[in-house]
């Protein structure tokens, strides 16, 4: 590899005169197509925010809806299982609970009744429902959840 020593080079030698100024227009003229683009970025930046914070917004509404029923059905499970009490009044329990979480809508479905399982009396109370997919709105019949509970022996 050589060097070569030399006298220094003239800033713009070997260009053509002219040449600097045409291409600082260039550059003015390329920075003049980005106006306006940052406010056009944010439009779309916010959309795609919105959308993403809503469709969170809504998994946890479902999750909320969901968890709701299914602590309402095995607490009237619980109720309709003592001594005293029958799954209807079981049932009935749950649409209480139900309709004071949540939409009266969401209690038209609940029904309660009496089932072995492993060779033992329980009590179930069974809730349909609609699963929320925009607002409170959904699917009718969408989401089932059952509660169980031991019966006990009067």
């Amino acid at each position: 590899m050589s060097v070569r020593a030399g006298p220094p080079r003239a800033v713009g030698a070997g260009r053509a005169v002219g040449a600097g100024r045409a291409s600082a227009a260039g550059r003015a003229s390329a920075a003049g197509c980005d106006r306006g683009v940052a406010v056009v970025e944010f439009t779309l930046v916010s959309v795609l925010l919105t959308a993403l914070f809503l469709a969170v917004l809504q998994l946890g509404l479902a999750l909320h809806v969901r968890n709701t029923l299914t602590a309402s059905a095995a607490e009237g499970a619980r109720f309709g299982a003592n001594a005293d009490r029958d799954p209807e009044q079981g049932a009935a329990v749950t649409r209480r609970l139900i309709r004071d979480s949540l939409a009266d809508s969401f209690a038209q479905d609940v029904q309660g009744g009496v089932e072995t399982v492993g060779g033992v009396t329980a009590v179930y109370v069974q809730v349909r429902a609609r699963l929320p997919l925009f607002g409170l709105l959904g699917p009718p019949r969408g989401i089932l959840v059952r509660g169980h509970a031991f019966q006990e022996a009067p």
